[in-house]
């Protein structure tokens, strides 16, 4: 009995000590949504349990190396015990009751982050290789951008257009995998004013790694100040709406405007000039070559480019006025 009592201490005050040493070291970042706060407590939940499994194994370990090790001029066996059925039962009956807990906590949180707010605010995330962008059909905008007013449910509708990938913004707590041909549905409230990053958690290509983009979570003020901005955008010439469309459907993640290699040929000095081709052929780069080139990516090759490396899905995501507006700003880039 007195060495359960004296090992009862020391799990005690390592399970504290583990505890505080896991909250400083911050395993998460900061909370910046209402989800986030309820599955923070599971978390906080599961590291408390961490670190009590974690201290019992290791001090009934150490104390029994130290204490019961064999002791100078001992020769002979330890005694032999053979079951504890009330010891059996407590490990069996006890770990099965933290489960059903925990399973029961994490069911009353998810049903907390699906809570539906019927005057949440709809934003359409489209994924892609490799990058975002958001729609927002009570505005009648499309942002590479996603803002979001603070403090109001947002419903994300999430599809993806080529392969698997992952809506994740860490500081949300929430993540969702984005399957092509389906739409998903993701509920978040924004409650802390910044800027964070929409993230894809699933390996989806060669660039998997620089497909993010900000997130900024703005008042309510600055977040129709910037939906003004952003239609009024929409009506600028078609050279700044083409550099819009470029970064919003992603095309400047695979093609450079500075000349170098990226995952696409570049589109430096492309408008006007000779452009050579896979099979030992050259075409010029005029508006038909750039056009053919949005629909139907595999028409022609660039020499030192594989094929299907762009998905042909452009041609029918793209209106035909967002496509010329992508024509006149390649014109610019020379």
């Amino acid at each position: 009995m007195k060495h359960l009592i004296i090992v009862g201490i020391l799990v005690a005050i390592f399970s504290v000590l583990v505890s505080v040493l896991l909250g400083a070291i911050g395993l998460l970042p900061i909370q910046a949504s209402a989800q986030a706060v309820t599955i923070d407590r599971l978390f906080d939940l599961h590291f408390k349990l961490i670190a009590f499994l974690f201290s019992l194994i290791m001090v009934l370990m150490l104390y029994s190396i130290v204490v019961f090790r064999r002791k100078p001029g001992e020769t002979g066996d330890g005694k032999h015990i053979e079951g504890n059925t009330p010891l059996e039962l407590a490990w069996t009956v006890v770990p099965l009751i933290a489960v059903i807990y925990i399973a029961y906590l994490g069911a009353g949180s998810l049903a907390e982050t699906r809570r539906v707010d019927p005057q949440a605010m709809v934003v359409k995330v489209t994924a892609r290789q490799w990058s975002w962008s958001f729609e927002y059909p009570e505005y009648n905008i499309t942002s590479s951008t996603l803002n979001l007013p603070v403090d109001k449910q947002v419903l994300l509708q999430l599809t993806s257009l080529d392969v698997l990938h992952g809506f994740w913004v860490p500081e949300f707590r929430l993540k969702q995998d984005v399957v092509p041909g389906t739409t998903k549905e993701l509920r978040v409230t924004p409650d802390r004013v910044g800027e964070y990053k929409v993230r894809c958690s699933v390996i989806c290509g060669t660039s998997h790694a620089k497909m993010e983009q900000p997130t900024i979570v703005q008042t309510a003020a600055d977040f129709q100040a910037w939906v003004k901005e952003q239609q009024s955008a929409v009506s600028a010439n078609p050279v700044e709406r083409g550099k819009k469309w470029a970064t919003q459907f992603g095309c400047v993640a695979c093609h450079s405007i500075d000349g170098s290699k990226v995952v696409g040929p570049t589109w430096k000095g492309l408008f006007g000039h000779e452009v050579p081709l896979a099979d030992g052929t050259t075409v010029k780069g005029d508006d038909a070559y750039l056009l053919e080139s949005i629909i139907n990516p595999n028409a022609k090759i660039v020499q030192g480019f594989a094929p299907n490396l762009m998905p042909p899905t452009y041609g029918a995501q793209l209106t035909k006025d967002q496509i010329n507006d992508l024509i006149e700003y390649m014109k610019t880039i020379k």
